[in-house]
């Protein structure tokens, strides 16, 4: 005859809707470093993670509020090129740490193709550093480089109220939204210089 009641409480993160431990112990069985990318209302942030019975070991990290102040990126730091960018700083940081592979943790996220956290491993994965995906789930390199924020800004360019509405943060950083692939191309080209030197 059973005594007491037969409920399980989850464990506190689990009930925080932070931690999907099933996930998290797939993930640690591979015995890979994870490359955790998170997205917030601002930010995009990566970071490759190392387990350990002490706690979880940052060995890179990037932030995308790194990608205005140290290379100049006027855009958004919450788009697609900015996951990007900010996946390839990280990825570069890991690399200077002798990290080669990976594995994605995108934590309690859908994963839905052509997401942020999908452009952050592709970032990554230009680095240098080797992420087990499919093809498929990737974002296009139009997408990542910005071309669908420039031809919606064309598109709107003709009703000068909306568009000054929609890309005033834009404008105010003193960056057209329709320059934004050859801007995407010179930061870019920049983490790239800092890192190869």
């Amino acid at each position: 005859m059973a005594k007491g009641p037969s409920y399980n409480v989850p464990y506190r993160r689990r009930r925080e809707g932070k931690t999907d431990y099933h996930r998290r112990k797939k993930l640690l069985i591979s015995g890979l470093p994870r490359l955790v990318a998170r997205k917030t209302n601002k930010h995009i942030i990566a970071q490759i993670v190392e387990a350990s019975i002490e706690g979880d070991r940052v060995l890179a990290s990037a932030h995308s509020s790194e990608l205005r102040k140290k290379f100049g990126w006027l855009g958004s730091l919450k788009n697609l090129p900015a996951a990007y960018l900010t996946g390839l700083l990280c990825g570069y940081r890991a690399l200077k740490r002798n990290v080669k592979k990976a594995i994605l943790d995108i934590g309690l996220q859908t994963p839905s193709k052509g997401a942020r956290v999908f452009a952050v491993m592709k970032g990554c994965i230009d680095a240098g550093i080797e992420i087990p995906h499919g093809e498929e789930i990737l974002p296009s390199e139009e997408r990542i480089e910005g071309r669908h924020i420039s031809d919606y800004a064309s598109m709107l360019s003709s009703t000068p109220e909306v568009y000054s509405k929609r890309f005033s943060e834009y404008i105010s950083r003193g960056l057209r939204p329709e320059n934004i692939v050859e801007h995407f191309s010179a930061v870019k080209k920049k983490i790239e210089t800092k890192f190869r030197e």
